[in-house]
């Protein structure tokens, strides 16, 4: 049988993993509950399991069975996010989340759920692989680097070579029909980073403001400037995005602070806006305080690096993706999104890609559905089938033709 077909007999499976998985949310780095849930999966299947040393993180090898015509036995790295979010759960669903405060809000259940599907669906095949396949189950990409610390403990090498390829998938609540799988080579996703400020002045009675230092004023126009200077200072055509998501001051309305603090979120799509941005931004930010006779302290933190796909790697992706699902069933995306990713982190060190998939609910509209992150996005088990096969038909091909020397 197929591997989709095979596949297609595990959906019962694959979707009862991915409902206890759902029902139990773990936040960050640290998801035990999750780990003993993934080795659960993974036990009786001839996997070399190696457990994160800082993160509660899973790698399995697969060492394949069959002869290689290359110099250099080839491994493919396959990765899974498992970690939540801090959302309340609203979807009604009857498999919602059972944390307070914790919720599968972009789908990281079902990637796990997935390869761990692949996992099974590869161990039945290992004697027809001339390679190795890594599993990379991972915690913390929701801002806690989980990529970065389990590159740092060896997984790319965990098959005692460096991986030759690498290949990520992430389901989505919204943007494409159900079903539907998207790349993109070159810039895929934008970089991240976070931007943290606090004005100082001096606080005073609110009839009086000429005898304080007011640091209310000058943070509300800290981030009026900061959306009028990307439309002054950076190309249109490589677009900077730049959110506030905090703004912080004061006890009570006739009271001016002593300080005030605002948070952001930037992305950017190219190395040169990024580093301009490291540069401008505290320029700016300092000139204002300095205009009204404050001080600011500007915390510019890089965090992930733009996603960044390799060419020939997602031409291989799409040519899978066709040859099992359908020419119909592949989209590529003309445009990057501004999401991040930490996998980034992987793309950056080997040659790889990324595959989104919409897990949009079936007789849902997917231009008006809650987006991922939302505590209304809801994604259909109906495509986890789908995506456990193509995991393992991306490591089964891509092996082949690595052994082959090709």
């Amino acid at each position: 049988m197929s591997i989709a077909s095979d596949a297609n007999e595990m959906q019962g499976e694959i979707a009862r993993f991915r409902h206890e998985l759902h029902q139990e949310p773990e936040i960050g780095l640290d998801l035990p509950r999750t780990q003993e849930k993934v080795l659960k999966a993974l036990d009786g299947l001839p996997y070399e399991i190696t457990l994160g040393e800082s993160t509660t993180s899973v790698t399995a090898v697969l060492r394949g069975g069959a002869a290689h015509a290359s110099a250099r036995k080839p491994a493919v790295l396959l990765r899974a996010d498992m970690d939540g979010l801090p959302v309340q759960e609203r979807t009604g669903v009857e498999f919602s989340s059972k944390i307070d405060g914790a919720m599968h809000a972009c789908g990281h259940d079902l990637h796990t759920s997935m390869l761990a599907g692949a996992a099974t669906l590869l161990a039945e095949r290992r004697d027809q692989l001339a390679g190795d396949v890594v599993l990379m189950f991972q915690p913390g990409e929701e801002g806690f680097d989980g990529a970065g610390h389990m590159i740092r403990e060896g997984v790319l090498d965990a098959a005692g070579r460096r991986v030759d390829a690498a290949y990520g998938m992430h389901v989505f609540s919204s943007l494409e029909p159900y079903g539907q799988f998207c790349t993109k080579p070159g810039v895929m996703m934008s970089a991240s980073d976070g931007l943290f400020v606090t004005v100082l002045g001096a606080g005073g009675h609110g009839s009086a403001p000429h005898a304080a230092k007011d640091p209310v004023t000058a943070a509300a126009e800290m981030v009026t400037a900061l959306q009028v200077m990307i439309t002054r200072q950076f190309n249109m055509f490589d677009p900077v995005v730049l959110t506030v998501g905090v703004l912080q001051a004061g006890t009570k309305r006739n009271v001016i602070p002593e300080s005030a603090r605002f948070e952001a979120t930037i992305r950017t799509f190219s190395e040169a806006s990024r580093e301009r941005m490291m540069t401008a931004i505290p320029q700016l930010l300092k000139g204002i305080a300095s205009a009204h006779g404050l001080e600011v302290d500007v915390d510019y933190r890089g965090e992930y690096p733009m996603t960044v796909t390799d060419e020939d790697e997602t031409h291989t992706a799409e040519n899978v993706i066709s040859d099992m699902f359908g020419g119909s069933r592949l989209s590529r995306w003309a445009t990057p999104i501004s999401g991040s990713e930490d996998f980034s982190r992987v793309l950056a060190e080997v040659p790889g890609t990324f595959v989104g998939l919409s897990a949009v609910p079936r007789g849902v509209d997917h231009t008006t559905s809650a987006f991922n992150h939302s505590p209304y996005a809801t994604f259909d088990d109906g495509v986890l089938s789908d995506g456990a096969a193509l995991y393992a038909e991306l490591a089964v091909s891509r092996i082949a033709t690595l052994a082959a020397g090709n």
